[in-house]
């Protein structure tokens, strides 16, 4: 796949905005990478897994959260707030026999934790994530490399 920023400029500008709208600070840096992350994993997409995974660990995290991120349910390395968040991520990302995916049940759990500006920053976080898969799904980039070292 040719680089698509070279062929969409505006690509940048998309990235650079999701970039600014989740660094609100309403929702801490290091919850947004974890759900990032397991967003990787669950499409079982390296790039995206590897990315994540290295900003994660540049950022201070613990190879245990890390590598715990995978089985979140039952690692007791994660805050009630950050379990919500995935839940919620996996809720949003995984599709549902029930055909609602983010219950009431889930939703209350989340906001027990996050307030109303924290809430759009979470689904913002979780939209921009869905929204560059595609392009790691399809494109293929390598793992470790930047995108600008490897598109054709």
């Amino acid at each position: 796949m040719s680089d698509p920023q070279a062929l969409v400029p505006e690509l940048a500008d998309i990235g650079a905005a999701l970039y600014r709208a989740t660094g609100n600070r309403s929702v801490p840096r290091a919850t947004i990478g974890l759900i990032q992350l397991r967003a990787g994993q669950i499409v079982g997409n390296t790039y995206l897994t590897m990315m994540h995974t290295t900003s994660l660990r540049k950022a201070g995290e613990s190879e245990e959260r890390i590598a715990a991120v995978a089985s979140w349910q039952d690692a007791p390395y994660f805050t009630d707030a950050e379990r919500a968040a995935l839940a919620l991520l996996e809720a949003v990302i995984r599709p549902s026999a029930r055909g609602e995916r983010v219950s009431d049940e889930l939703y209350a759990e989340v906001a027990a934790h996050y307030d109303d500006k924290a809430l759009a920053t979470l689904a913002i976080a979780i939209g921009q994530v869905n929204f560059f898969i595609p392009l790691a799904v399809i494109g293929k980039p390598l793992p470790g490399r930047k995108p600008s070292e490897q598109w054709t």
